[in-house]
């Protein structure tokens, strides 16, 4: 995008302010979301980043407003897997129903912070060593082969670094304690079970930034593009949250669709130099890869459904 100065990422900070607060403070505050509900908000956070494009092509071009399309459905679908990874960190550290929002909430607001320093990090390297898009495209078809194998391979809270450094450093109490990080029991400062969860997230999240930035790069080099991207893509995940169960049980291919994605960008990524890819076809790509993986899960759901729905096997009828 053609815009210079701090004024863009000014006015996306203060939109990202804005948003957390209303998804904070309006989608079920202080009780359990019906997945109807979780389902519509998710619906219109959709909604409200694809319209982001419009701002874009107004203010840029066509060519943009794909470019930012595409890095959004790409980062979308990888924050799928960072709540896959939370609903895990929830069910091992036993994190009750009425904690987990506000644990999200910082999840989300570690993540953002996190991708910022990974995009400027990123920018720099590449302005200065050219060779840096190469290693870049490995790292995404290395990430694409882990996103195969499945996140569950890839989570084991006891030898998450930043949780053994809180334990290290405070004794850890066995109990929550409602949303307090930290209790004291005399002159003892003891850190609670929601805060080991969130040492966690944390840790979580800087692995997938340090994943997922590579593949926006693969898309454009504009940082405000992929930091846009990113912003949108990681709203309304606790709406989201309410959906994922559903979608591990019923999108049994979201793996194998996310780590085809990535291997299509990382070779896009890797040839550009040989290759021009238009952003355009980036974006068809991108789209019918999730569809035929929708398609195929959907499809492999019903067949299921319908092998449960016959009577046992061996019972005949007269």
């Amino acid at each position: 995008m053609d815009l210079s100065g701090v004024a863009p990422y000014a006015a996306l900070t203060v939109a990202l302010v804005v948003f957390l607060l209303v998804d904070l403070h309006f989608f079920a505050r202080g009780r359990e979301p019906s997945f109807r509900e979780g389902a519509l908000w998710s619906l219109g956070w959709l909604l409200l980043s694809l319209t982001a494009a419009l701002i874009v092509l107004a203010l840029d071009d066509g060519d943009a407003a794909v470019l930012y399309t595409t890095v959004y459905l790409i980062e979308r679908s990888l924050s799928l897997d960072n709540l896959f990874v939370f609903i895990l960190l929830f069910a091992y550290f036993g994190v009750p129903y009425e904690l987990r929002a506000r644990l999200l909430f910082w999840g989300i607001v570690f993540a953002l912070v996190l991708r910022g320093l990974a995009i400027g990090g990123g920018i720099a390297l590449i302005e200065q060593f050219d060779f840096v898009l190469y290693v870049l495209g490995v790292l995404l078809l290395v990430l694409a082969i882990r996103v195969w194998r499945g996140v569950e391979e890839n989570v084991h809270p006891d030898r998450n670094l930043l949780v053994r450094l809180v334990r290290r450093f405070f004794p850890v109490v066995g109990t929550y304690s409602g949303h307090r990080w930290f209790v004291h029991e005399g002159s003892v400062r003891y850190a609670t079970p929601l805060f080991l969860c969130l040492a966690a997230i944390v840790f979580a999240d800087i692995a997938f930034a340090i994943d997922s930035i590579p593949a926006a790069f693969a898309i454009t080099r504009d940082p405000l593009l992929i930091w846009m991207g990113n912003i949108f893509a990681l709203l309304g995940l606790r709406a989201l949250f309410v959906l994922v169960e559903g979608l591990m049980r019923r999108f049994r291919y979201l793996d194998e669709t996310i780590a085809i994605v990535l291997g299509l960008v990382a070779i896009k990524l890797l040839i550009e130099d040989v290759v021009h890819i238009s952003p355009e076809v980036s974006l068809a790509a991108v789209a019918l890869a999730f569809a035929i993986g929708i398609g195929l899960s959907l499809r492999a759901d019903r067949r299921l459904r319908e092998v449960e729905d016959q009577p046992e096997h061996g019972v005949q009828t007269q």
